[in-house]
């Protein structure tokens, strides 16, 4: 799997601005790729001012994803602000190069900044199938919680996913929660681990260190960046992975649980 995640200094409040600057970085990329990471609320920054920013579904940002995943052949991933029904989300799109896409919404909101009162939890997790790979894509704050990660056996397989995706915009105050979170959901989960966070200050001045890594299913950080705009792109194995998974099946003596909400 080739994956590229992007890194960037978002524009406060400024969809156009922020569209226009990630496209000319996925238009530039020296390599093929199969999946494309972007940031929690990649068109706006962070922002409790929902109903300044937020978009009904499939109208630019969504049409925007499938363009990019169109034209590169990847599918494009972040989160934005969504307003359905009255209600406002925190709501990633996963986009196929087909035009064929899934959502999740944030399950964890972030009450420390308000988030829960502003917008909408979601209630389901979802996994996606990808050249191959199981891929399973959370928000931010989502890494707090370990339960909500797990990989939890799937119906043909012993694990539900294979990669763990978190995008986010976590202030560089809790930077190191951040990395040795992504670190914990790597082991205990057997799966590789990205997460993509932004760097600058938002329009509220909270400074964010970035650290977008790349995890492997030992904990090892592969890829690392801090505190600078990046566009990183890498090759993971699938085989290694597994080959891993039968060494070391720390999975079968897991605990067995249910989860009500």
């Amino acid at each position: 799997m080739h994956i590229t995640l992007l890194q960037p200094d978002l524009f406060w409040h400024d969809p156009v601005a922020n569209r226009a600057m990630l496209e000319e970085r996925i238009y530039s990329l020296p390599e093929p790729t199969d999946l494309i990471v972007l940031p929690e609320m990649f068109t706006t920054g962070f922002t409790m001012d929902a109903a300044a920013v937020a978009e009904p579904m499939n109208l630019t940002t969504v049409r925007w994803l499938k363009q990019m995943a169109a034209q590169t052949g990847a599918v494009v991933t972040g989160s934005y602000v969504v307003q359905q029904k009255g209600a406002y989300f925190n709501r990633l799109i996963w986009m196929q190069p087909d035009g064929q896409f899934d959502t999740y919404d944030k399950r964890h909101l972030f009450r420390m900044a308000g988030e829960d009162a502003v917008y909408t939890a979601g209630t389901n997790r979802i996994v996606k199938e990808w050249k191959g790979w199981h891929i399973c894509p959370l928000i931010c704050y989502d890494l707090r919680f370990p339960v909500w990660s797990r990989n939890t056996p799937a119906t043909s397989s012993p694990f539900d996913y294979d990669l763990l995706l978190y995008v986010a915009n976590w202030p560089a105050a809790r930077r190191n929660a951040w990395n040795v979170l992504l670190q914990a959901r790597a082991i205990e989960n057997l799966s590789y681990v990205i997460g993509v966070n932004r760097v600058g200050k938002d329009g509220n001045g909270h400074p964010y260190s970035g650290d977008s890594a790349v995890i492997d299913y030992k904990g090892e950080v592969l890829f690392r960046q801090s505190d600078t705009e990046v566009v990183h792109q890498q090759t993971l194995s699938l085989d290694d992975l597994r080959a891993f998974r039968a060494q070391f099946p720390a999975n079968l003596d897991a605990d067995r649980f249910t989860v009500s909400y």
